[in-house]
Order: C-alpha cells, then structure tokens, then sequence
C-alpha cells in the first residue's frame, strides 16, 4: 500500500490513520470533500488533516465508515452530540441510523427471587419485569408430586404401592411472576406430598430447597443475569431475596447497501460470544 493511499487525520488532538477510499466512500459528505481540497475548514498541518471536532466520537464515525454499522457501547448516552457530529460531516446515513428508536438507552431487565424455609419445606417465588423472562423459566421450571401408584388386583395389597412422580408446572399468579415449592408436604387426598424440582437443562430432581436455590441462581447467571443485590425481608420465617439485574446486549444497525438510491436502513443483532 503507498503512502498515498492513506489519510492521516488529527481530531481534537486524537490521531487517525485510515484508507482515503474509507474517508471518500461517500461523495456527498465533507470528509470527501476534505479530501479533495473543496472545504477550506480543513487545514493540513504537518502532514496530518486538522478538524477542530470532537475526537473520541470521531472513533465512532470511523468505525461506522469502515463497517456500515454502528455499534454503541451499553451505556452510551451521548446519542445528541454523536448526531450532531454526524450532521457536521454531513454524514445522511449515520444520522439516519442514529434517529433509530432502537437506540434508546436499554432498560435493564430485573429478577427477584424470594426464599422461605419453613421445616421441610422452601417456597419460592420469582419476580420479573419482563414477561419472557418469567416464561423462559416456566418452561425450565417442573415440580413433581409423589403419588402412589394404583396397586394391582392381583396383589392383594401384600406389596406397598409404587410411587409415581407426577409433574406440575410453576404457578402464574401473573405474567409477571411464578411460584413453586418442594420438599415435604402433608395433604388430605392420599398423596404423600413429597415435592421434587427440576430446572433444565439439569436433570436432577431435587427435594433440598438449597439446592433448588443454587441452581435457581446458577439459572439465571447462565443468562447474563448479574447478582446486584441480597437481604433478609423477614427474618421470623426466613424469607431471603435475591435481585438480579441484566442490561441488554448493544445492537449493531446495519446500513442497507441500497443507501445510494434511498436510504433503507435494518437493525442487525450483534453477534453474540459463545
């Protein structure tokens, strides 16, 4: 590659280094015009081009002229100034892709999970303030019932009866919680009341409410939720709470290769790590 096909640019005192065919890409904005000396803004200093700009969202714009997309770090907030300094450019696509609604800040996703031990048994309950998380547990989450099975006629009942394992899905008090239980439970219909947990993909049926916990919490950890928080809401039946927080994976917005004839703009999701 010659020296000549690469631009050397100073930012607000950041230094960029780039092709010219990346800065030129698009004819109309005044990077290009920069380049080929009709805006006179722009002034050559000591081999590098000086823009009186802000240079840490220039990194940005760069970014976005060599991949077409436009990918925002989690807590980016400064969306106003990063389109003002596209329309600087005179950069259409960009701007367009940053009045996006898909750029709003994210709202963190929350979970509670609240714990009581009573004697042999633990209750839980889980609070989310998104619904799919709430069914992405339900369809994880089965209990099991003991139940004796039917004795055979031949039997004469010299055998104590089998037990079956019956299984029950969560309860949804709302689209926005579940309950479920396990360890011992005494009833009045015959059923021995023994309460089993499962959360897939663990194959394990567990009676121990501990146990449940951790993998209840191992659960949620595994989908990029984060432990923010714990506390004691009573401590006269052991009721412990645990909050969880998870933020959004930043989305990448791809710029459509159609953008010459009219700007038609997708949002692509960003690859995620395996």
């Amino acid at each position: 590659m010659s020296t000549q096909e690469l631009v050397t640019l100073n930012v607000g005192g950041k230094i960029f280094t780039t092709r010219s065919s990346t800065i030129k890409q698009f004819p109309a904005s005044r990077l290009t015009q920069m380049l080929d000396g009709r805006d006179q803004e722009f002034k050559m200093i000591g081999g590098q081009i000086f823009v009186d700009r802000d240079g840490v969202l220039f990194s940005f714009i760069l970014d976005f002229l060599r991949t077409h997309q436009l990918l925002l770090p989690t807590d980016f907030s400064d969306y106003p100034r990063l389109q003002r300094e596209a329309l600087f450019y005179e950069l259409d696509p960009l701007v367009d892709l940053l009045n996006q609604e898909h750029l709003l800040p994210p709202r963190p996703v929350l979970v509670e999970v609240h714990f009581l031990s009573r004697n042999t048994q633990a209750f839980f309950r889980v609070f989310g303030s998104c619904s799919k998380t709430i069914e992405m547990l339900t369809g994880r989450i089965t209990m099991f019932i003991e139940q004796p099975s039917a004795a055979p006629t031949w039997s004469n009942n010299c055998f104590p009866p089998q037990m079956t394992l019956l299984p029950l899905p969560p309860q949804r008090p709302s689209y926005h919680d579940l309950v479920f239980q396990c360890g011992s439970d005494s009833s009045t219909d015959n059923q021995t009341g023994i309460r089993y947990v499962s959360i897939k993909p663990d194959n394990r049926k567990l009676a121990n409410g501990t146990n449940v916990l951790g993998l209840l919490i191992d659960t949620l950890l595994m989908e990029d939720f984060h432990l923010v928080s714990t506390r004691t809401v009573s401590s006269e039946d052991k009721t412990e709470c645990y909050s969880f927080e998870r933020i959004k994976r930043p989305e990448a917005l791809t710029m459509n290769k159609t953008w010459k004839t009219g700007t038609t703009l997708m949002p692509q999701q960003s690859e995620k790590k395996k």
